[in-house]
């Protein structure tokens, strides 16, 4: 259970990492893509991509350094509950509930294989 931990906190920060690196470099397609059309200025497209590469950079810095993965549940968490919040409240492209569930789903899992990964490892 651990390799999968492993795993599954690269690829969840390689995916926050792209999401960063396709806001950054190229805001009006990517928001173009995603339904909202123009984008202007976008300073704040490229500012949500810089953070966005910040938590990847933490989400595999905090799992290397000490085998935690509180930034990735909490940042998850908020990130589940803000997006369906805006959804529900003033609507959104399609993407913005689709990443609620999705970065949702990302948290949980995470979550259950930690939880499993420590009920596997071996007492002290």
């Amino acid at each position: 259970m651990a390799k999968l931990e492993h795993w599954l906190i690269i690829l969840i920060g390689l995916h926050s990492f792209a999401v960063g690196l396709a806001l950054m470099l190229a805001p009006l397609w990517v928001a173009g893509f995603f339904g909202w059309g123009e984008v202007t200025p976008p300073f704040f497209a490229r500012q949500a991509g810089i953070f966005h590469i910040v938590l990847a950079v933490g989400y595999v810095l905090e799992y290397s350094r000490h085998r935690s993965i509180s930034l990735l549940i909490m940042a998850k968490a908020v990130a589940f509950v803000f997006l369906l919040s805006v959804t529900f409240i003033s609507g959104s492209p399609w993407v913005v509930p689709f990443s609620g569930v999705a970065d949702g789903l990302m948290g949980l899992v995470a979550y259950l294989v930690r939880r499993r990964a420590a009920l596997e490892a071996p007492s002290r």
